[in-house]
């Protein structure tokens, strides 16, 4: 499958999710300090769903209405980074197919999926 990885995201998920045959564009790796805008829109490029820890990405999907093909927020502070690893692609392993189009957050209470598409239409 392919990612992209907001530069927010840690090294330890990015290696981890490479290391399994996905490819992931890593924002710290090509152009660190581009806006949130600019970030999604590279998502939508690669037709990938965004990694990031940065819950902005809500206010561009669900109230800008922005286009995404998947958002996977990761609110796991505190955690190790290869913790947080473990973590990230366990749920991308067993949810790989809602993820697509979808907003996900990873949490330490669980899982959370809801459908970007269907809340817009409800707009």
């Amino acid at each position: 499958m392919n990612f992209v990885a907001d530069e927010n995201v840690e090294r330890q998920i990015v290696e981890r999710l490479r290391n399994k045959n996905n490819s992931v564009w890593y924002v710290a790796e090509m152009s660190p300090s581009i806006s949130d805008d600019e970030v999604l829109q590279l998502a939508n490029n690669e037709t990938a769903p965004l990694i990031t820890s940065d819950k902005d990405f809500g206010e561009l999907v669900f109230r800008q209405h922005l286009v995404s093909y998947g958002v996977i927020l990761v609110r796991l502070s505190g955690l190790s980074p290869e913790l947080k690893a473990n973590i990230v692609f366990s749920t991308i392993t067993n949810h790989e197919n809602e993820i697509l189009g979808n907003f996900t957050v990873i949490s330490p209470s669980g899982i959370r999926i809801r459908k970007i598409s269907e809340y817009q239409e409800e707009k």
